[in-house]
């Protein structure tokens, strides 16, 4: 007699397994019968995440991304695609860390209107004596920097007009270091949990204190920004060539106090995990601070400090994470586990970290983290954090990689700065594979090193 294999669904919780025959018990609850597979309702799934992607991408007219998710959410939920109860625990789950993003995108808006990205600027200017190479050494410093500190949505919002008008100012050529401005928003996030949403997002599923999971990340962070430098210079080395530049002498005001504030938030970034507390907490804390100096001073405003939450962008990772959480229960977590490798070996861990990398130029990096990290997370922290260097390395390949290379399009065509989709994707083809290795080979000598 023959056994057949198929895949089933519990009515009760939508748990999902491969049963063989008919004895079906479900993972999740343990009850049965099961009943068979509704295609339609993984079709319906799968096409709200597409329009959800799609949207994100286009964002026709400037409207907000969620314009579309937040009915597609409702869509998924209304078809039994994902029990309600399963959204709001998911939806939940993800309010720590939206909170925590919140935080930290009104610190670097408030870091910009105390002076901070201006005096950037201005010692970039002053410090590269007119020399384009030294001048990319110094936006190297600065944009990884200001990326592991206030995130990758600084270096590219608040960041990259700075480099391009100093650039301008210098009569140097600018496509190396506006380059240089794309690639590390991604590739310099690997740092702390607060420098990219998915570090949030493994922060949470790895079980790491803030300054073990920085331990862990330092040397593939050292070691990706080094590779990054050295290619893009090889790459550019003619544009770098040492040219007459302007060497203008501007002056900035220093930003004492506000490095103060930052310094300070990050010792309270790891004084909270110590004390077992979320280190939104500290970056709510230097928030504040800073609010309330700059409201004084009136270099901020009520209104600015608002638009600097971006609560409909918040809104959509919340809703986000609801259609990608009915995708997953109805089958896509079994296909995507079939191309993970298991172990923490170096072999296993650049595997998983190159099926992140294409998965994020396939779905978006967001998506992809949201879809990898439950299924890596019983491997340990080592393969959730080799997830986190696929999904932050590899969107520098393409532009729908990360939101953040999008937005960076936009703001220089707003600029009426020239971009080339076939330059951004050759140069990522040359400098993803390399950064992806390095970092993962990192990441592996560092866990045998310290442990996990």
């Amino acid at each position: 007699m023959r056994v057949t294999t198929s895949t089933c669904r519990c009515v009760c919780c939508r748990g999902w397994r491969s049963a063989t025959g008919s004895a079906c018990t479900c993972r999740r609850c343990g009850n049965a019968p099961i009943h068979g597979s509704d295609r339609l309702v993984l079709i319906v799934a799968l096409v709200a995440l597409a329009v959800v992607l799609v949207f994100a991408i286009v964002r026709p007219a400037g409207w907000s991304e969620a314009v579309v998710a937040v009915p597609a959410a409702a869509v998924v939920i209304a078809v039994g695609a994902v029990s309600t109860a399963d959204a709001s625990a998911e939806a939940g789950r993800m309010l720590p860390v939206v909170g925590f993003l919140a935080a930290v995108l009104v610190l670097a808006k408030l870091c910009d209107d105390e002076g901070l990205f201006q005096a950037a600027g201005a010692w970039m200017a002053r410090g590269s004596s007119g020399e384009p190479r030294r001048l990319l050494g110094q936006v190297f410093l600065i944009a990884a920097a200001t990326t592991a500190i206030l995130s990758l949505d600084a270096t590219v919002v608040l960041l990259t007009p700075v480099v391009l008008a100093t650039v301008r100012t210098m009569r140097v050529p600018a496509r190396p270091h506006l380059y240089a401005t794309a690639h590390l928003s991604n590739s310099a996030s690997l740092l702390l949990p607060v420098s990219n949403l998915t570090n949030l997002l493994a922060f949470s599923a790895a079980g790491l204190s803030f300054t073990r999971f920085s331990a862990l990340m330092a040397a593939p962070w050292v070691a990706a920004v080094a590779v990054e430098y050295l290619l893009l210079r090889l790459l550019f080395r003619r544009d770098l060539a040492n040219v007459h530049a302007e060497n203008p002498t501007p002056t900035a005001q220093r930003p004492v106090f506000v490095l103060v504030v930052l310094g300070l938030t990050l010792v309270g970034f790891a004084a909270t995990s110590f004390a077992g507390l979320s280190p939104a907490w500290a970056a709510l804390a230097g928030a504040v601070v800073l609010g309330v100096r700059s409201l004084a001073q009136r270099r901020s405003t009520i209104g600015g400090i608002v638009h600097a939450l971006h609560i409909p962008f918040l809104v959509f990772v919340l809703a986000l994470a609801v259609v990608v959480k009915a995708v997953m229960v109805n089958g896509l977590n079994h296909a995507a586990a079939d191309l993970l490798p298991a172990g923490g070996s170096l072999v296993a861990l650049l595997g998983i970290a190159a099926v992140a990398a294409v998965l994020s130029n396939v779905v978006n990096n967001l998506p992809a983290v949201l879809v990898l990290l439950p299924l890596v997370a019983a491997g340990g922290p080592a393969a959730v954090l080799a997830v986190l260097i696929g999904v932050n390395i590899g969107p520098n390949l393409t532009y729908v990689g990360s939101l953040s290379n999008l937005l960076w399009r936009k703001l220089l065509h707003d600029h009426d700065e020239p971009t080339s989709v076939r330059e951004f994707t050759a140069l990522g083809a040359l400098t993803v594979p390399a950064c992806l290795v390095v970092a993962v080979v990192a990441l592996w000598a560092g866990v045998r090193l310290i442990g996990v």
